[in-house]
Formats: structure tokens, C-alpha cells, sequence
């Protein structure tokens, strides 16, 4: 008999059910006797105890459900040392947890906060299993995450809505994407979308670059100018300050968010009407797109196929086309960053994309 307990913690995102249920099918037929354990909203389920059993019948209809039929919460790692507001140890009590239903194994899907736990878990002597999940595509170790695919859809379709409206008013338009520290969803949606300045957190931005591109446009006979804009994106000017220096600079911050700045003095040095649009949740939601469903899904029955061997201590990765195990330790606290020199950036460039730099 297996005894698997299973959550999903941090942000949601499209095909968590998908890759829970290929877990659970590929356990399923093994042939060998399984129990389920599903704990509720993330880390604060294991910490907790809220949990309940899962059967056959729970996973049946998910693969293209979003969401996640777990629930799921943001449990910060560094504060996964300091006791709770009534003392509790928290780690202490997530393997008291473990023990008390005498698991096999964890299966925690998440991303890199969500690793950084896993791999303490795992230093602390539990047996776990990871699934890489995040919109951002930013965790190390494997070339792709799901839920990456199903937000590039959804922006892509944003920036392809905000073409024809935008052409038809002649206005310059910013779509804001998500991503606070990486750019791989701006930059694939972004391209995908035909827009014609990408701004990411790994290439800081001059506002005059942003502004010449737009001129050269409307010399070109251009009347609109899209702009994909990552949520993380910083100018050269705040790319220079101190992390401290930063900080009390954007104490005083006066915009929603960077796009609005951007908007503001794109405005002031061009006369250009600009508009603003953000889609922000919707990129985490909606039903998994059939790439994510197929991912997800093989990602699932490989991590099934590891707690059969009994291998633990692993991420289930995808690298150079292949399904793989990365060694948690080698994931945990590393983020995965566009490199300015890529190919890919290189290519955008080449097809005339500015990215403010």
C-alpha cells in the first residue's frame, strides 16, 4: 500500500489538475493498493492537518479544469522557520503531519518559493516528489513549466484584441503581462501578439529608446504602436539604485503599476493618445490549452513512475524534448532568467522589435 499525500501551494495556474491526475493514474495502473491524501490550500494544509482522502473519483473530469481542486496559498519560505501567531512550529509540524498518516511520499507542485520548501522538507528527512508549475517558466532546472503555454495563449489573445481597436484609433497601447522578476511570458506573448516594443525585467529600459521607437513607427506611416510591458520592468535609472534606494523611491510611488508610468511619459513626449490595459488574473485562469493538458499530464505519470521505483528527492523536468529528474537541491532558490544575449532576444531583434535598450 502507497500513502501519498499531495498539494498544490503559490499562485495558481491552468493543468494543476492535469498533472494531479496523472499522478493518480499512473499509480492507479500499477496495480498497487494507493491512498490519497489531499492537503488543502498548499503548505498551510500540511502544516495544519486539513486535509481529506481522495478517491478515483475526485481526478475523474479535471484534466481540463483550471484551478486547482486542492485549493492553494502563498506560504513564504523565509518565514517558514518562525513560529505561527500561536507559537507553533511550522516545520515541525509538517512533519509531524507526515508521520502521523505514515506517508510514502509527498507530491507538492509549485514554483520556486514552493521548491525552496520542498527542498527543506526534504533536508529534514521527508521522501518528496515536485511538479513544476509556474506562468513564468522561471524555475531552474527544467526547460518548460505547465501553465506557461495556457498564459501565453491567454496574453496573445489580449494583445491580438488590443490590435484591432488600437488600429482603428490610431492610439499607442500598452499591455501589461505578467511577471515581476522574469520575462519569458511578455516576451513569447509579445511575440507571438506581433507587438512592436517588448519591455522585460532582464533588459532595463530607456523611456527616449521606447520613445524613438514609437516616432520611427508613425514616420513609417504607423498610426498605433503596441507595447507588451512585463509587470517587472524597470527603467536603466531604477535598474542603477541600490536595493535600498529602490525601495524609498518607490515608497512614494505614485502609479498602479510601471505600465501607467511608462503610459504617462510616452503621453508627455510624443502628444500620442496611449491606453493602458491589464489582464491580469485571466492569464492564470481558464481551462488548461491541449499543450498544458498533454504536458501536465506526462509530467504526472513520471512522478508516479518515480514513487513506484522509489526514487524521491526530485523534480520531474522537461529538458532538450526529454522528461527528466532534476535533484531537488539543484532547483531550489535558483530562478530561470531571459539572457539578454539569446537567441530568442537576438531574433525579436532582428524582426525590428524594440525592447527599450
Amino acid at each position: 500500500m502507497k500513502r501519498i499525500g499531495m498539494l498544490t501551494s503559490g499562485g495558481d495556474c491552468q493543468a494543476l489538475n492535469a498533472a494531479m491526475r496523472g499522478v493518480v493514474k499512473c499509480l492507479a495502473c500499477s496495480g498497487e493498493p494507493v491512498e490519497i491524501y489531499g492537503f488543502l490550500e498548499g503548505y498551510k494544509g500540511l502544516i495544519y492537518g486539513n486535509f481529506r482522502m481522495l478517491t478515483g473519483a475526485d481526478f475523474s473530469g479535471i484534466l481540463t479544469k483550471g484551478g486547482t481542486i486542492l485549493g492553494s496559498s502563498r506560504t513564504p519560505f523565509k518565514l517558514m522557520r518562525e513560529p505561527d501567531e500561536n507559537g507553533l512550529d511550522k516545520v515541525e509540524a509538517m512533519k509531524q503531519n507526515y508521520y502521523k498518516l505514515r506517508l510514502d511520499c509527498l507530491v507538492i507542485l509549485g514554483g520556486n518559493g514552493t521548491h525552496k520548501t520542498a527542498n527543506m522538507l526534504r533536508e529534514e528527512g521527508l521522501n518528496v516528489v515536485t511538479l513544476p508549475k509556474t506562468i513564468d517558466n522561471d524555475l531552474w532546472g527544467t526547460d518548460m513549466t505547465f501553465g506557461f503555454q495556457s498564459a501565453v495563449n491567454i496574453a496573445t489573445d489580449c494583445i491580438d484584441c488590443i490590435h484591432t481597436t488600437a488600429a482603428s484609433h490610431g492610439r499607442v497601447f500598452i499591455v501589461e503581462v505578467m511577471g515581476h522578476k522574469v520575462g519569458y511570458l511578455t516576451l513569447n506573448a509579445g511575440m507571438a501578439g506581433g507587438a512592436d516594443i517588448i519591455l522585460i525585467p532582464e533588459i532595463p529600459y530607456d523611456i527616449n529608446k521606447v520613445v524613438d521607437a514609437i516616432n520611427k513607427r508613425s514616420e513609417r506611416g504607423s498610426k498605433f504602436t503596441i507595447l507588451a510591458v512585463a509587470e517587472g520592468a524597470i527603467s536603466k535609472e531604477n535598474a542603477a539604485l541600490s536595493k535600498k534606494e529602490l525601495k524609498k523611491k518607490m515608497a512614494d510611488y505614485k502609479y498602479p503599476s510601471v505600465s501607467y508610468e511608462i503610459a504617462e511619459k510616452i503621453q508627455k513626449k510624443t502628444g500620442l493618445d496611449v491606453r493602458v490595459t491589464v489582464p491580469g488574473h485571466t492569464q492564470r485562469g481558464g481551462s488548461p490549452c491541449p499543450y498544458d493538458r498533454v504536458f501536465a499530464s506526462r509530467l504526472g505519470a513520471e512522478a508516479g513512475r518515480l514513487i513506484l521505483k522509489g526514487e524521491y528527492g526530485f523534480m520531474v523536468g522537461y529538458r532538450n524534448r526529454e522528461i527528466v529528474k532534476v535533484p531537488l537541491e539543484d532547483v531550489a532558490g535558483k530562478l530561470k532568467m531571459v539572457a539578454p544575449d539569446s537567441d530568442i532576444i537576438r531574433e525579436a531583434k532582428m524582426l525590428g522589435i524594440s525592447f527599450g535598450d
